[in-house]
């Protein structure tokens, strides 16, 4: 098996391959026939599970979603990111600081681009400020607004990984007419062969209060909670307002709970489950920047590309523990494939994390060399005043609200 190159990949966007392929194979951590547990969905059905029947080679396969493309686009976000962060790679990547210096907002930090819901078209980075001006309104924010599929220059600038996870302008100026990137990056994981599972739950008081022992009251202090006592309740429309719903001890976590079966979010069994990863080089090369010729389009095109492939391996290393009681373990060492246009049989190459990471420092500094590179100054915004008044309220009434309301 080859190992992957900078001079390989850079073929494969300039038209020798259709796309770059990923598949793992993955089993519980407990082994096979191991239970996880998929994410939940509130529906009104036997169960809260994504469940299907697809084909798989040759057979029909009962199959069930452990990790989403959205999901999937987040967990490899944050895998740059932890890398940017460390310094490894090296790529623009745009952040609201949420830093006062009365520390109100501190516990929020920095938010990137990376992680903001909408990337860069996100309402966060819409309404904080870059160098004292709406960001929309700034130079930065007015190229990132106009920019589109046939002309994604200013993307490439400030912020690529939009170019590779897709971005929908939907809240700015032009509205749901707003310019629409499409993921060139998607990946999913399913289980094969799902068995839908029941869970039971119970609890033990140690010290044995029962269920009737009395009627338990919101206090009207929050800070104390709840009280015995009538005249200290909190009151609602002229009524001592009871703990939950029947002011029972159980409503304040005193006391026995009767033991339960759960038939619709009791976790699955499966023979194995599958991450397949998807970077499309098709629609990169559908990605023209204005003003710049093939050569350097074709560079710009690999750079992206780089940044998927480091996005695969760096997520293979955070490990596959995608919630409580879904921990999946790698049967084999990440690798790619080349899916050639022909159908032909894909070629298989080796990659690792130094090679990844190389790479993408070799692809940024190719298009560097030929006229365009990335940014390298830092983008930090500021979120404005009435965002952080709004954060504010928003706040006062979270800590207005008690417990059953």
């Amino acid at each position: 098996m080859t190992t992957l190159t900078y001079d390989k990949l850079r073929g494969a966007v300039a038209g020798g391959a259709v796309a770059l392929r990923s598949r793992t194979e993955l089993q519980p951590v407990d082994g096979p026939g191991g239970k996880v547990f998929p994410p939940t969905y509130a529906v009104t059905a036997a169960h809260k599970y994504a469940t299907e029947t697809r084909q798989v080679g040759d057979r029909e396969v009962q199959t069930v979603l452990l990790d989403s493309v959205a999901s999937q686009a987040n967990r490899a976000e944050l895998a740059l990111l932890d890398s940017w962060e460390a310094g490894e790679l090296k790529f623009p990547v745009p952040y609201v600081d949420f830093s006062t210096e009365d520390g109100e907002f501190n516990d929020i930090g920095r938010l990137t681009v990376l992680e903001a819901p909408h990337r860069l078209a996100d309402a966060i980075f819409r309404d904080s400020l870059l160098d004292d001006t709406l960001f929309r309104l700034s130079k930065v924010g007015r190229a990132i607004t106009d920019a589109q599929p046939r002309n994604a220059t200013a993307l490439f600038r400030y912020a690529p990984t939009t170019l590779l996870f897709g971005q929908w302008d939907s809240t700015g100026p032009k509205g749901g007419l707003g310019s629409k990137f499409q993921r060139a990056y998607v990946s999913e994981i399913v289980g094969h062969d799902v068995q839908i599972g029941t869970k039971v739950g119970s609890r033990l008081d140690p010290l044995q209060i029962e269920r009737d022992a009395a009627v338990v009251y919101e206090h009207h202090d929050p800070d104390q909670s709840w009280t015995l006592k009538e005249d200290e309740a909190a009151v609602e429309k002229s009524k001592p307002k009871r703990a939950g719903n029947d002011g029972r001890p159980s409503e304040i976590n005193h006391g026995n709970i009767a033991p339960s079966i759960d038939a619709t979010a009791g976790g699955v069994t499966i023979s194995n489950a599958v991450q397949t990863t998807v970077i499309s080089l098709a629609a990169l090369r559908r990605l023209r920047l204005a003003g710049y010729s093939r050569e350097v389009e074709t560079a710009a095109r690999t750079a992206i590309a780089a940044l998927g492939v480091a996005a695969v391996v760096l997520q293979y290393e955070m490990d596959h523990d995608l919630r409580s009681r879904c921990l999946l373990i790698p049967q084999h060492s990440p690798r790619i494939e080349l899916v050639s246009r022909d159908g032909s049989v894909p070629e298989v190459i080796d990659v690792n994390r130094d090679v990844a990471i190389g790479i993408v420092g070799q692809a940024a500094q190719a298009s560097a060399d030929l006229g365009l590179s990335w940014e390298t100054a830092e983008i930090k915004l500021k979120p404005a005043p009435k965002l952080l008044e709004l954060l504010r309220r928003s706040r006062e009434v979270s800590a207005r609200e008690t417990p059953g309301e």
